[in-house]
C-alpha cells in the first residue's frame, strides 16, 4: 500500500510539473480539484518540486508558475507553428471519438509545455477567439491564415483589400478579433472605415498586409461578442 501510495505521489508530483510548464499560472484548489487530492497535500507537493530544485515562483493570491527560462525545450516552435498546432487542437475537439481526443489532448498537452510564456498567453487567446461551427470538408482559397493568427494574438493592425459578394472592391483597416470556420473562414475584425465590428470571408481578401501598427485589444470574449450580436 505504501508503495502504491509513493508511486501515485510520483506520478502526481511528475504531472504537477507539467502542469506547471503548460500553464502560465496554476492554483492549489485547482490542482487539488485535478488529481483528487486536499490542498494540503498539493501545498507539499510544491514543497517537495522546490526542494528538488524546480524553480517555482509563488504569487501570492494568484498561484504557482514556473521561472521563465527553467527548462530547455526538446524541440523549438515558431510562433506560427504554435498557433498552427493550437488550430488543429481546436478540430480536434469536434471529432466523436473520446480515446483519439484523449490522446491528442495529452500530446498537446506536452507540446505547450515546451512554449515560453508569452507564447502560452498568446496559445490561449487564439483557442479562445476561435470557433468551428462546421467541420471543414472542403478547400479553402486562402493562404491568410497564419498571418491573421499572428495579427490576431500580437494586436496587429491589418490593411486588406476585400471583395464583397457584389463583386465591388474596397480597401479596409481592421483589428482581428476572432476566426469562425462556417461554409467558409470567416474573420471577425473591427473595422475603421465603417466603425463597426464586421465578417469578412477569408476566401474574399485579395491582397492582406500588416502593419507596424498595434491596436488596443477589445475586452470582450468571443462568446460575449456572438451573445452581442445575435450570431448563431
Amino acid at each position: 500500500m505504501s508503495n502504491n501510495n509513493e508511486t501515485k505521489r510520483l506520478s502526481r508530483l511528475t504531472a504537477i510539473l507539467t502542469q506547471l510548464q503548460t500553464k502560465r499560472l496554476l492554483t492549489a484548489p485547482e490542482l487539488a480539484n485535478k488529481y483528487g487530492v486536499s490542498i494540503r497535500t498539493i501545498y507539499r507537493d510544491i514543497k517537495a518540486l522546490e526542494q528538488s530544485g524546480v524553480p517555482i515562483i509563488t504569487e501570492e493570491g494568484k498561484g504557482y508558475s514556473l521561472m521563465e527560462g527553467y527548462r530547455i525545450p526538446p524541440v523549438m516552435f515558431t510562433e506560427n507553428q504554435a498557433n498552427a498546432l493550437i488550430l488543429a487542437e481546436q478540430l480536434v475537439l469536434k471529432t466523436k471519438d473520446a480515446s483519439f481526443i484523449h490522446d491528442y489532448s495529452e500530446a498537446i498537452e506536452k507540446i505547450k509545455a515546451v512554449l515560453k510564456h508569452n507564447q502560452k498567453d498568446k496559445a490561449k487567446i487564439l483557442a479562445d477567439r476561435t470557433r468551428f461551427d462546421l467541420n471543414i470538408t472542403r478547400e479553402r482559397s486562402s493562404n491568410n491564415l497564419s498571418d491573421i493568427q499572428y495579427a490576431l494574438t500580437n494586436f496587429i493592425i491589418l490593411k486588406i483589400d476585400y471583395t464583397n459578394e457584389k463583386d465591388e472592391t474596397t480597401s479596409r483597416l481592421l483589428e482581428p478579433f476572432a476566426l469562425i470556420s462556417t461554409d467558409n473562414w470567416l474573420l471577425i475584425a473591427y473595422c475603421r472605415m465603417r466603425k463597426a465590428f464586421r465578417f469578412f470571408r477569408l476566401d474574399r481578401i485579395k491582397k492582406l498586409e500588416l502593419l507596424n501598427e498595434n491596436f488596443e485589444p477589445h475586452k470582450m470574449t468571443l462568446q460575449e461578442y456572438l451573445n452581442n450580436y445575435n450570431v448563431c
